[in-house]
Parts: C-alpha cells; structure tokens; sequence
C-alpha cells in the first residue's frame, strides 16, 4: 500500500479519524444487530423444530433473490478481495441486505453455516459509500476496505487484534505500511468495543490445563497440526467439488439450495438432533468441557459443506471453529495432551488451514484462551497451514468463499 495523498497533514487526520470512527460504528452497530437477530433465529428454530421442513422453501427463496437481484454480489467475499486488489465501481449497497436475510433465513430453518462472511460484507459494502464523499483515491479506498474487512471480523468474534491481521492475510496483502495498519487496527479496535458496548455478548472458551512446554509436547502438537491441516484440506477441497457438481447437474441456481435444503432436512430427521446444524456453539462450548462422540467433527462437515456447496449464506469461520474442536476433542484419545487444549488448539487451526491465515488466528488463540495456550495454537496453526499450502500444489483447491 502507498502513503496517503499528500494533503495537508491535518486534514488527512481529521479525515482519516472521521473514516475509522464510520467503520467502527457501521461493524459495532451492524455486528450487534445481526448476533441479536441471529440468537432469536437460532433460539426460535429449536423451539420450533417443525420449520427444519421449509429449509428447502428458505433456499429457493435465497436462491431466487441472488438470481434475480444479486448477480453482481454473487461472489460474496470473493469480490471484496477483487475490489480490493483492483477496485472498479462502489460495491452495491444491496449486498448489506441481501446477505443479512439468506443468513437469518439459512439459520432460522436449520443450514448449517456461520455469521464472518455476513459480517464483512454488511461492513465493507456500507463502508464502500462513502468513498465518493470522502473522494478517496484508489489506493485509499483499498485501506478502506482492509479496515472494513478488519472491523466486521473483530466486532463479530470479540477478536479486533485478530481480526486486523486476518484482513491481511485474507485479503492476500503482502506490503503495507504503519500508518495503513494503524487505521486497519483502530477500525477493528473500534468495531469491537461499539459492539461490547451494545451488550453484544461473545462466548468464552476456558483452557484449565496447559502443560509446559517441551519436545515431546511439541512432537504431539505438530502430530495434530498435521491432522488439523488435512481436515482443512478435505473440508476446501470437498466443498469445492460439490459445488461444482451443483453447477454442472442443476442449471438454474436457485433450484440447488432445495435440493441442498431437503437432503439436510431428511439427515436431521434421520438423525433426530439438531446438533449438527446452525452455528454449533453449545457443542463447541463442551469440546472444552468434556469427551465429544468421535464423529461429531465429520458429522458438522457434512452438513457445512452441504449447505454451502448448495449456495445457503452465512460463511464457514463458526463451523470450521466446531470441526476444529471436536477433531481436537477426538484426537486426546491417541495424544496425550489435555482435551480443552487440543480442542482449543483445533478451533483455530483447522480454520487457518483452511483460509490460509496462520498468524492471525494464532493471536485470535491468545485472544480467546489466553496467552498461555499461544504457542500450542501458533504451532498448530503453522503447520496446518503448511500441510494445505503443500497440498494445494497437488488438488490446488479454490480459496474458500466466505459466502
């Protein structure tokens, strides 16, 4: 990223103020919205069970909107990484919308998805309107977005540290400045505490036991890291491959979501839980509490990858955080390293294998469990993206769409 146009330096401050505080509020703001409305959905749902029925009536009607409506946002978070790398025309306001009711429609009838992909593209296509007022150029717009990008991730998780640096890892960004980071790291700051202060509550994971660090402990974590990065690699890969099957089989796109929303009602009835859709997190919450069935992290693939391969809304983050957990819950009966770690250490891991964004989720573990856990997590993250950087060159699977 370049310096700032050479205005006056005071103006460039007062404006650069004005644009983080719009962030900020837009990503606090919109983020408590949408967690509370998303908490009634999902709350309603259970009390409800009968509307798991017309999952297949919610995907035709969110099927049907993006046909007829939203051509131009289709590519969800694809197209704010292509806005960002070659900015063109203003990101359509529509895309704050559109996206919010096909997630709260996805959750409220049973997909099982997440909420980061609704996140950042409600904050950075509002955020995106304001590039003509502010007359930004080109490369201003592009901090823009990155602080968009930063703010809805942080204000959505409770991470804005995190969620700073996943902007960047995200976003493919491999030169930036200070003064460019700062004003990524204070919009996401800000996002965040709007947020808090709206009484948006986010979960806490507690780690009780952390071993102290020595070969063998590390022999034991890069073992799971490996397994974590494969998981990575199977869950990209096959949500690619279903997607394109999709799209090969089923023309018209709006008919995909029904045959993706029946096939994961009749697996819930024949199922009889509920478990596995939504965003999961009572289950992830006992991933750090107790011993988990084996199959529950394949069980939460399935019914992610179904969904959104199907073209449901709502991104992946929360799902990937229950696979990651329970793979890591499964994997303390052959390592012997504590339950809640390998989970916490899953959480963040399989979730950086699969976006590609070590380093970030690394500081989101000493976000949520603590700066002990850090290394675990770091090493963990680290290698599970090594394991899908490797495999890419092989089976080169698409970057995950945050949709």
């Amino acid at each position: 990223m370049s310096e700032f146009n050479k205005s006056p330096f005071s103006a460039q401050l007062v404006k650069w103020i004005l644009i983080i505080a719009i962030i900020g509020l837009i990503a606090g703001v919109s983020s408590a919205f949408f967690l509370t409305t998303l908490n009634w959905a999902t709350k309603f749902r259970e009390t409800h069970l009968w509307m798991i029925v017309f999952l297949p009536v919610a995907g035709l009607a969110t099927g049907l909107l993006y046909y007829y409506y939203g051509k131009e946002i289709t590519a969800g978070n694809k197209l704010l990484i292509k806005t960002i790398h070659e900015p063109k025309g203003i990101i359509p306001v529509l895309m704050a919308p559109m996206i919010y009711i096909c997630t709260i429609l996805t959750h409220l009838f049973g997909g099982s998805a997440g909420r980061e992909g609704t996140a950042l593209q409600i904050t950075a296509s509002l955020a995106d309107q304001f590039s003509k007022p502010f007359s930004l150029s080109i490369e201003e717009r592009k901090i823009l977005l990155l602080a968009a990008v930063a703010a809805g991730f942080g204000a959505v998780f409770g991470t804005p540290i995190a969620g700073a640096i996943f902007a960047l890892e995200f976003c493919q960004i491999k030169k930036i400045n200070a003064k460019t980071f700062l004003v990524v790291l204070a919009a996401s700051i800000l996002g965040d505490s709007t947020a808090k202060l709206l009484n948006t509550k986010h979960t806490s994971y507690t780690i009780d036991t952390i071993p102290s660090i020595g070969f063998t402990e590390i022999i034991y974590v890069i073992v799971a890291g490996i397994a974590f990065g494969l998981c990575a690699v199977f869950f990209s890969t096959s949500m690619q491959k279903l997607s394109s099957l999709f799209k090969k089989y089923i023309v018209f796109t709006p008919l995909q979501p029904i045959i993706g929303g029946f096939l994961i009602a009749i697996a819930v009835w024949v199922l009889g839980t509920t478990k596995y859709i939504g965003l999961g997190i009572p289950t992830i919450v006992e991933a750090f509490n107790t011993t988990l069935p084996y199959y529950d992290f394949i069980l939460k693939m399935a019914f992610t990858i179904l969904t959104l391969a199907a073209g449901f809304k709502g991104g992946e983050a929360t799902p990937l955080f229950f696979i990651g957990a329970a793979l890591g819950n499964c994997l303390s009966l052959f390592i012997p390293l504590p339950f809640a770690l390998l989970s916490g250490m899953g959480f963040v891991a399989v979730f950086a294998g699969a976006m590609n964004t070590p380093l970030a989720c690394a500081i989101m573990a000493v976000e949520l469990f603590g700066i002990q856990a850090g290394f675990y997590a770091a090493l963990a993250c680290f290698t599970a993206c090594g394991i899908g950087n490797f495999f890419s060159r092989f089976i080169k699977p698409n970057p995950i769409e945050a949709v």
